[in-house]
C-alpha cells in the first residue's frame, strides 16, 4: 500500500491512520524497521513535527517502538495487541494463563461449531507442525505452525468476540510458543495436539476443553519446575 499525500486538515490523525493501516495490513511487518523520518516526510507531504507526533502516538499505543540511534520498529499489529504485549512482556506464566482461559472455551465451542473446512485446515497445519517438530529440522517453522494451529482452532469457534480477543494476543502467543518449544527435546517430549484435534473433529466439547486445558497446564507446571515454584 503506497503512502499518499495528505490534505492540510487533521494532518496528524491522517498520518496516524495511514501508518496504522500499513502496520495492520502487514505492509510494515512485525519486528521490522519502518521508513526513516525523512522518507516519511517526503512521501506524506507533511512536516517533521507531524510525522514525529504520529510516531509518538503510535508508540504510546504500543504499535511502534522507537529505539534511539536505531530507528522505529513495528512492535504490534493493533492497539489491543500492543496493550497485551506491554502487560505480558517477560511474564510467560501470565500469557499462558490468559491463553488457557481463551483456548479452553474456544476448543469447547469449536467441537460443535467447526466446519469440514475447519477440520481440513487444522489437519494440514498440524501435519506440517508435527513434521517440523519430529524431524527437528526447522524450529522457526515449528513455532510458526504451532501458533497458526492455535489461531485457526480459535477461528473454528466461530465466535467473533473470542476470535478478536485472541487475535489481539497473537504476538504474545507466538512469543510463548517460542519460549516453550525446546529445540533440544526429543520428539516424544514435545506436546502433542493430536488428541485435541480428534476431540474437536469428533464433536466432543468436554474432551476438547480438557485437552486444550491439559497441555497448557503441563506448560505451566514446567515453568513452575524451572523456577522452583
Amino acid at each position: 500500500m503506497p503512502l499518499v499525500t495528505t490534505t492540510r486538515t487533521g494532518l496528524v490523525d491522517q498520518v496516524i491512520a495511514q501508518m496504522r493501516e500499513l502496520v495492520s495490513s502487514g505492509e510494515w511487518p512485525l519486528g521490522r524497521r519502518i521508513p526513516p523520518e525523512a522518507e516519511l516526510v517526503t512521501a506524506l507531504g507533511v512536516g517533521r513535527n507531524t510525522v514525529r507526533e504520529a510516531v509518538r502516538a503510535l508508540a504510546h499505543a504500543g504499535l511502534l517502538e522507537v529505539r534511539q540511534g536505531d530507528g522505529t520498529f513495528v512492535r504490534a499489529t493493533s492497539e489491543l495487541s500492543g496493550a497485551v504485549r506491554r502487560l505480558c512482556d517477560s511474564e510467560l506464566r501470565r500469557v499462558l494463563e490468559v491463553r488457557r482461559a481463551l483456548e479452553v472455551e474456544s476448543a469447547r465451542l469449536a467441537a460443535t461449531a467447526r466446519t469440514d473446512e475447519d477440520i481440513r485446515e487444522l489437519e494440514t497445519i498440524l501435519g506440517i507442525r508435527d513434521s517440523a517438530v519430529h524431524e527437528q529440522r526447522d524450529r522457526e517453522q515449528a513455532v510458526a505452525q504451532d501458533t497458526r494451529f492455535h489461531m485457526r482452532l480459535v477461528d473454528a469457534s466461530h465466535n467473533p468476540v473470542l476470535i478478536e480477543l485472541y487475535q489481539g494476543l497473537s504476538e504474545a502467543v507466538l512469543s510463548s510458543v517460542a519460549s516453550t518449544l525446546d529445540p533440544e527435546a526429543s520428539p516424544e517430549q514435545h506436546i502433542s495436539h493430536t488428541e485435541l484435534l480428534e476431540a474437536v473433529r469428533d464433536g466432543n466439547p468436554e474432551r476438547a476443553a480438557a485437552e486444550a486445558g491439559g497441555f497448557l497446564e503441563e506448560l505451566l507446571s514446567r515453568i513452575g519446575e524451572d523456577t522452583g515454584t
